[in-house]
């Protein structure tokens, strides 16, 4: 166990990173397939091929699973994962050919250095070459590169964002998360509600907790200036699940994102939590058990996107911010 996603069989990751851009894309790929579900809940979100993965539509399984900065923009580079999986053969069978599943996420970074450069079908299809069943990097690379936190009082004063990783055993059951923290909100720590990230005070040295900012009388700011806020996650295990139970464990993700991302699920934030259950083990399914478990560990994957952040842009890491 390597405290990654990527814990759980059947789950490759790879990343394309453009640090000089600040932006990127990360693809999560599931050559065998994988029975997915899909849970949004923020409110300006930016997806693609959600629908099918609700129970009542056709299609069982997804084949990856891409989430890339550039907002709407960076959709495109599922494309390019689409074509890497039909170079492959994986897909949805239609006749002699295959259809490759992918849905897709984004999280708005443009302008932490450009507007003009974004993720599309090449950026995806290099993160595909990239891919790999050993840890991921984590921190500000793939989607989470141009990723930041903490801006109810703008960018000048916000924290660094960026991509984590977890995961959590269940005897032959394995819980694995990866999370995009891009958020409006401040990030905690599930156990103690610390700020570990949010809007910094420089006179103090210490993190504004953006709840109270928000619950303060207007005084003139305008708190509209930021839409351009997601977190994504995804959930990942090798247990044997149905859609029904793979949109439930999706559904429960986000309250690992209530645990360490406060708010969310704003206005402002276009939250999405996927969910890919591989089937590689027989094992039975306490769903009880797994549901809690999957809470878990996307806040710990939140919280090691906070830790493992570094500054880009001008907006500092939590561990640069006071230094």
């Amino acid at each position: 166990m390597h405290n990654a996603i990527t814990d759980v069989a059947g789950i490759q990751v790879g990343h394309f990173t453009n640090q000089e851009a600040a932006t990127g894309c990360t693809v999560i790929l599931c050559p065998d397939g994988a029975v997915a579900g899909v849970d949004v809940r923020g409110s300006a979100p930016g997806t693609r091929e959600t629908d099918l993965m609700r129970p009542g539509n056709l299609v069982q399984q997804v084949h990856g699973i891409l989430l890339s900065g550039g907002s709407a923009f960076g959709l495109d580079a599922a494309s390019g994962v689409m074509r890497y999986l039909e170079e492959k053969g994986i897909g949805f069978k239609i006749g002699p050919g295959v259809v490759p599943i992918v849905p897709a996420a984004i999280i708005f970074d443009l302008g932490l250095i450009t507007h003009l450069v974004r993720p599309g079908p090449d950026e995806g299809y290099a993160a595909c070459l990239s891919a790999t069943e050993e840890p991921p990097q984590e921190g500000s690379v793939g989607a989470g590169t141009g990723a930041t936190v903490g801006k109810v009082m703008g960018k000048a004063l916000a924290t660094k964002g960026g991509l984590g990783t977890s995961s959590i055993q269940l005897g032959d059951i394995v819980v694995g998360a990866l999370a995009v923290v891009n958020a409006l909100g401040d990030v905690v720590d599930p156990d103690t509600g610390r700020v570990l990230a949010g809007p910094r005070d420089q006179e103090s040295k210490k993190f504004f907790r953006t709840v109270d900012i928000l619950a303060e009388p207007r005084s003139g700011m305008d708190f509209q200036n930021s839409p351009t806020n997601t977190t994504l996650a995804i959930v990942a295990t090798n247990a044997s699940l149905n859609k029904e139970q793979a949109n439930k464990l999706a559904q429960v993700g986000h309250d690992g994102l209530a645990l360490a991302v406060r708010p969310c699920h704003t206005m402002a934030d276009g939250d999405v939590v996927f969910a890919l259950a591989t089937g590689k083990s027989n094992s039975e399914v306490d769903m009880r058990q797994l549901c809690s478990t999957a809470t878990l560990a996307v806040a710990q994957a939140i919280v090691r996107a906070i830790e493992t952040a570094t500054g880009l842009g001008g907006i500092p890491s939590a561990q640069e911010a006071f230094q």
